[in-house]
């Protein structure tokens, strides 16, 4: 399993425009072969800090996720919304409780 986290920082007055167009995407995603979770969050003490947590079940699955149209879309559009570029990383899972 290969995990991605990513945080994103909303520009100031961007933070409802951000999170809606972040939203847009899950649809498809969860239509995608391999991926195992896709979680968006919203920090409770920033409105516009989010965090994914995405998990997929291997590097195919993850390449695929990457190269859909609807994912290059997206970060076109939230590039004039983001405070600064995504801090984005990768892990490999090393062991887990699942339920």
């Amino acid at each position: 399993m290969i995990t991605l986290v990513a945080n994103m920082q909303a520009k100031p007055g961007k933070e409802k425009e951000l999170e809606a167009a972040l939203q847009t995407v899950f649809s498809k995603v969860q239509q995608e072969e391999g991926t195992v979770a896709y979680v968006l969050h919203r920090s409770k003490t920033n409105a516009g800090q989010f965090f994914f947590y995405e998990k997929y079940q291997d590097q195919q699955a993850l390449d695929h996720h990457g190269s859909t149209p609807y994912l290059k879309e997206l970060f076109s559009t939230i590039s004039g919304l983001l405070l600064e570029k995504p801090e984005i990383k990768l892990y490999e899972e090393v062991a887990a409780i699942s339920r």
